[in-house]
């Protein structure tokens, strides 16, 4: 299993992100995941930049990383006709290391411009119908498209990377995962879920790539690392689909009042313990994954860079 970073737009501001993305080089990394969001979950983590400038950047001061967007909503806030022309450019500055995570989005994040959010197989039905506008236009002919969800009429992209980029589909839930394994050229999703895996691989995705995203909080003092964690993501320990249908970042507040620090400390690895991360590792690897993205909470980014490439890479090398 190959091990790369989880930039966070809603945490870090541009040029922390950046220099997150040169750490992680430095350790030995060479993939990013990096999130596509408008607002941040709640107003502590504080940030949100535009992904498309932020992959632009990290082409310039990191070459040689490949990037993944994990994940991107081509459905409402932006139309796939507009997403196709950022992707493609996005892989042409990478070298062709680009991959556009795409999935079904969060009110959170598509509710600005006063579109209605559809119940989930509606976005589903979206997400799928983006996908054939993506790939129509990534032939680099003039395409029409006239569908259920989407129009587009006598576009062309003309800056096109020599293949067009993979397309991994998000996937929680049975449906879900069945379109990723029917439309998508891969498979992403958070938690160690090898049940999701074997599903995927089984409804028709076959080899394609399948990536987990994971967090923690490495520090000296795990008291203080569960404390870091409950105040800036202790929307980690929403159940359900809270996370794709509360509209602003003020109801994940008033929703995460449930989640307690006990709950985070029994949720994901937080501390010193360098052995209890490797676990968390290793279950995604037990599963069937081939790619983890982990984000270290907080600051202490240094020090984490340090311990993963000195003591966690190696046993997953």
């Amino acid at each position: 299993m190959r091990i790369g970073y989880f930039l966070s737009c809603e945490e870090f501001a541009p040029q922390e992100l950046l220099e997150q993305a040169r750490l992680a080089q430095d350790a030995g990394l060479d993939r990013l995941w990096i999130s596509d969001h408008y607002h941040p979950w709640n107003d502590e983590q504080g940030q949100s930049p535009f992904v498309w400038s932020m992959i632009g950047a990290i082409a310039a001061a990191v070459p040689g990383m490949h990037v993944t967007t994990a994940v991107t909503c081509p459905t409402v806030r932006i139309h796939p006709a507009v997403i196709a022309q950022a992707a493609a450019t996005s892989s042409v500055l990478l070298g062709g290391r680009f991959s556009l995570g795409v999935g079904s989005g969060e009110a959170l994040n598509e509710h600005i411009l006063a579109d209605p959010w559809p119940e989930a197989a509606v976005r589903q039905e979206m997400l799928e119908e983006s996908i054939e506008v993506l790939r129509g236009l990534w032939e680099g002919r003039q395409f029409s498209h006239y569908g259920e969800h989407y129009a587009v009429e006598n576009a062309r992209i003309y800056t096109l990377p020599e293949t067009p980029p993979p397309i991994i589909v998000s996937g929680f839930g049975p449906k879900a995962i069945e379109l990723a394994a029917r439309v998508g050229d891969g498979f992403c999703t958070v938690g160690p879920d090898a049940d999701a895996v074997t599903q995927f691989r089984r409804d028709g995705g076959g080899n394609g790539v399948v990536q987990g995203g994971t967090k923690v909080c490495f520090g000296p003092d795990a008291g203080e690392c569960v404390k870091t964690v409950h105040r800036l993501w202790p929307n980690e320990g929403l159940p359900g689909e809270l996370s794709q249908i509360l509209p602003q970042p003020a109801h994940f507040e008033q929703a995460s009042q449930l989640v307690t620090e006990e709950m985070i400390a029994e949720s994901l690895p937080c501390g010193p313990d360098v052995d209890k991360i490797a676990e968390e590792f290793q279950s995604f690897a037990d599963a069937g994954f081939d790619e983890l993205y982990v984000q270290q909470i907080g600051d202490r980014q240094p020090e984490f860079f340090s311990m993963l490439e000195q003591e966690l890479l190696p046993r997953f090398a």
